[in-house]
Parts: structure tokens; sequence; C-alpha cells
């Protein structure tokens, strides 16, 4: 029994490579959303005083926080800034995961928690580059565009691969968690199920949508259709979450719907770096790992081609 079970668990991690750019291109969208958070807002926007709390930025407890380790003045926030947005850029550009997964996580954690004004996104963007750090530790590649395979073979390779294998399904599961919270906690509100929750949020004046977009809207937020919306929200979001136990010919349906429900929620409710964050979410959670990205930044690298590294395989297995 335990041979078999061996057997099954050591052809599940040489059948699976978890260092492709799917991951790598994840990692480059979290990375961006902070970036751009942090290039387009100053910094006395993240860090004043609030309702109760005079002191900022927010350093109870947090001693290791990027933003807690220069004095509490704005000249030396923004240095801190702009260290975090130079760590962001050598992130995206997916030089040496090995380095950059740990200083990306470290921005991500000091951000979320030593900054104020943000949204959910934030504390989405922290967990999951946590997770992702053992990844990163356990990525030897230069480039995280860099689709080959070192030898699979080798005893510190399936060491390694299962250590990412393991973080990958973690996140996985997180990531069908905050749809199953998502789905279930409108259940609660009366709102979601008379099916008016869109006609009051995107009719809010503050949070709603924008002047040239409500003028289109506004005859279907009157209309019985605007159920159909509400219901609809929940209903995907509840398919989300079941994208955990769902068969991969499914998965791909699913990463679209998902896609287009938050650039929706960008586009009618300016959440921007939320749904950029929410993208790398879905990647990683019903993207195959293995299944490459043609990006042409590959061939620009020299980087070799999915076809390549299929040729690569047949010859070593010949």
């Amino acid at each position: 029994m335990y041979q078999n079970l061996g057997l099954k668990i050591h052809n599940w991690v040489i059948g699976q490579n978890p260092w492709t750019n799917v991951y790598g291109f994840a990692r480059s969208l979290l990375a961006l959303s902070t970036l751009l958070t942090l290039l387009l807002n100053d910094v006395t926007t993240f860090f004043r005083p609030i309702a109760g709390v005079d002191t900022y930025p927010n350093c109870a407890n947090n001693s290791i926080s990027l933003f807690c380790l220069v004095p509490a003045d704005y000249f030396y926030l923004n240095i801190a800034k702009w260290i975090a947005i130079v760590i962001l850029f050598v992130t995206i550009s997916g030089w040496r995961p090995r380095i950059t997964g740990v200083l990306h996580w470290w921005v991500a954690y000091s951000f979320q928690t030593s900054a104020v004004t943000l949204d959910g996104g934030e504390q989405v963007a922290q967990v999951l580059t946590l997770l992702l750090v053992p990844i990163t530790l356990t990525d030897s590649r230069k480039w995280h565009w860099k689709n080959v395979e070192s030898n699979k073979y080798s005893v510190k390779n399936l060491h390694a691969r299962v250590v990412a294998l393991i973080f990958l399904g973690c996140i996985k599961f997180q990531v069908s968690i905050i749809y199953f919270h998502a789905a279930v906690a409108k259940y609660f509100e009366v709102e979601w199920i008379d099916g008016t929750a869109l006609y009051y949020y995107l009719s809010d004046p503050m949070l709603g949508l924008p002047g040239f977009l409500k003028t289109f809207a506004d005859p279907i937020l009157s209309s019985p259709l605007v159920a159909l919306l509400t219901w609809g929200t929940t209903v995907l979001e509840a398919f989300l979450f079941l994208g955990l136990f769902a068969k991969d010919k499914w998965k791909k349906p699913l990463l679209i719907g998902g896609i287009v429900l938050h650039a929706s929620i960008a586009i009618m409710l300016g959440l921007i770096s939320f749904s950029i964050i929410m993208f790398a979410a879905l990647i990683l959670y019903l993207r195959p790992v293995d299944e490459h990205f043609n990006f042409r930044i590959n061939k620009f690298f020299g980087f070799p081609t999915n076809k390549k590294i299929q040729m690569i395989d047949e010859k070593r297995g010949a």
C-alpha cells in the first residue's frame, strides 16, 4: 500500500513543473498592482492620522515593516516608498525569484500593515506573496519567464517540487475560500437576496458608477434585469469556489468568467488595483501551472517556446 502511495506521489510530482511563466505572470501582476498604487498616489494618502489614531504609519508590533524602519516623516516615508517601487519593478521584470520573492512579500506586508485607505486587495496580495515565498525559494531560474525544466528526476529537484506544489495547493485553497466567503456572505444581506444590491452599489454617488457610465446603466438598473445581474454575481462567485473541485476542462470557462467579473468591477467601481490582484489570484487558482503562456517576452530574451520544450523532453525520453 505504501509503495503504491509513494508511486502515485512520485508520478504526481514529476508530472507537473511548478516553476513556469504561469506563476511568474501572476507574481508580476501582484507587484504591478502595488506598484501602480504607490506610483499614482502621494505618500500622504497612505500615511496620515485617522479617527482615534494620531500616529502614523501604523507601527504597533510591526517593527519589520519597511515604512517603520524610517522616521515618521514624509521625507523619509517617500524614500521608503521609492525603495518599495524599485523592489516591485525588479519583481515585475521576473529577475531572480529566489531573491525578489521574499522582498516582494516584505513590501506587500509593509504596505498592508502600515498604511491606511486601502481596499481588500492589499490583504489578498499580502497573503498570496507570503504563500509564494516557498515557491520562489525553490525556483532556481534567473527569470521567472523562462520555461525550462531542471533535472526533474534528481532527489533535490523532487524535494523542491513537493514544497512548491504543496504551497501552490495552499494558494488554490485560499483563493477558493475567498470566493466561498464572497458568495455565502451575500445570503445574509437582504439587498442581495431580493436582487437590488447592484442598484444601490452602482447608484451610490461616492462609490458607484462614474457619471458617463451611469447614464447608460440607469435603464438597466431601473429594470428587473438588475436582479438577474445581482443574483448572477453571487452564482458566479459560488461557481468560482467550486473551481477547486472542477475538472480541467471547466477551469478555463471559470477563469474567463472570473476575469470578466473583476474587469467589470474595475470599470464600474474604479477598483483597478484590487481587480489586478484578483486576476493574479485567478491565474494561480485556475490556470494549470505548467500550461505555459506564449508571451513574446520569451522570444525577446531567447527563452525556449513550448514547442522547443516539448522537443527537448522528447529527446530526453528517447
